[in-house]
C-alpha cells in the first residue's frame, strides 16, 4: 500500500480514496493473526483487533446505510448495544470480519456513487451533509486504525510500516 493516497479526480473520488487508505490501514492489523489473536485484549482495556475491526464496519454500515440512504438498518440502527461492536464473539472469525468489511467498502461506494451533490443533507441529521459524514467516517477509521496498530504491535512487535509493505491488504473483490 502507498504511504499516500494517488491523485484523486474529483471530491467523491478523494473522499473515497482516502476512507479507502484507512480502511487498508485498519485491515492490515490483522493479517496474520488467527482468530484467537484477534480476539485477545493485550492492553489494559478491552478493545480487540476483531472487534475493531467489527465496530469499524458495523459503524460504517450505519453511516452510510442510515445516514446517507436511509435505508433501515434493522439490529444495527439504532444500536442496542454498543458494546457488542467491539467484541469478537464467539464463532466470528478473521476472515469473515474481513469479507463482511469488504462488503461495506463495496456498498458505500455504490451508495455514494449515487450521490450527485456531497453538499446534500444526510438523512438522518440536516445539518450533517453526505461530505461531513464521509469525513466523520474517515476520521473515525483513521483513529480506530490507528488503536489497531497500537494492539497489533503490543500482540506480537509487529507495527504498521511493516504490515503495510508485507502484505496485500487491498480488498477483496
Amino acid at each position: 500500500m502507498p504511504w499516500f493516497a494517488r491523485p484523486v479526480t474529483d471530491e467523491r473520488d478523494g473522499l473515497l480514496v482516502f476512507l479507502g487508505q484507512q480502511r487498508q490501514a485498519l485491515r492490515a492489523a490483522v493479517v496474520g493473526l488467527s482468530d484467537e489473536q484477534a480476539r485477545a485484549q493485550p492492553a489494559a482495556g478491552s478493545l480487540c483487533l476483531g472487534g475493531l475491526l467489527k465496530h469499524a464496519s458495523r459503524g460504517e454500515r450505519r453511516w452510510v446505510v442510515a445516514g446517507i440512504a436511509g435505508r433501515p438498518l434493522p439490529g444495527l440502527w439504532p444500536p442496542a448495544d454498543w458494546s457488542a461492536d467491539f467484541r469478537m464473539d464467539d464463532g466470528e472469525t478473521v476472515a469473515g470480519l474481513l469479507a463482511h468489511y469488504a462488503e461495506t467498502e463495496q456498498m458505500t461506494g455504490r451508495i455514494v456513487g449515487e450521490i450527485t451533490d456531497m453538499g446534500q443533507p444526510s438523512a438522518i441529521n440536516a445539518e450533517q451533509s453526505v461530505r461531513w459524514v464521509l469525513l466523520t467516517l474517515i476520521q473515525e477509521t483513521a483513529r480506530h486504525a490507528g488503536h489497531a496498530d497500537m494492539l497489533r504491535e503490543t500482540l506480537d512487535g509487529k507495527q504498521a510500516g511493516q504490515l503495510l509493505d508485507s502484505y496485500d491488504v487491498a480488498a477483496p473483490g
